[in-house]
């Protein structure tokens, strides 16, 4: 769902503002963080004893005529140690607005949702780890006019 409506943060004009409902499954157990052998078993381990938090994030990632990369946080998430790691998350809406700084959403047909996350250590440096999967997903050539979100 895409609308344009004004934007009262910048210029007076009208930008595109994009709605999505989405799904996540992901099982965050499952990257190369960390591996320890275990009775020639692979075990993937991600929280570790240096890991106090995940922060996890979906952004979308998309260009336009006027910007080559557009990246927007949509949704996010604190997932602390001792939390389940697999997440089935169902009909999510964006946390935050999903704002073009013109109206580079209509119809646009590659914008890529990816789920990341920051490990929050309880020493040392912030590493950024990228999910291995992402999806692309188009846009309507038309805007919504009715409120229905």
């Amino acid at each position: 769902l895409r609308k344009n409506v004004e934007d009262f943060t910048g210029p007076r004009e009208r930008s595109d503002l994009g709605f999505v409902t989405f799904d996540i499954t992901a099982d965050i157990l499952n990257r190369k963080n960390g591996l320890q052998s275990f009775r020639n078993k692979i075990t993937l381990i991600i929280f570790d004893w240096n890991v106090k938090q995940l922060f996890l994030y979906l952004s979308a990632e998309y260009s336009t005529k006027n910007n080559a990369l557009n990246q927007v946080v949509l949704w996010d998430k604190i997932m602390l140690r001792g939390d389940n790691p697999r997440l089935s998350l169902k009909d999510m809406k964006s946390k935050y607005f999903f704002f073009d700084d013109g109206n580079g959403l209509k119809g646009n047909r590659n914008i890529t949702l990816t789920l990341s996350w920051n490990v929050v250590p309880n020493a040392g440096i912030l590493p950024l780890v990228t999910g291995s999967g992402h999806v692309s997903v188009p846009f309507p050539d038309t805007y919504e006019t009715t409120k229905s979100y």
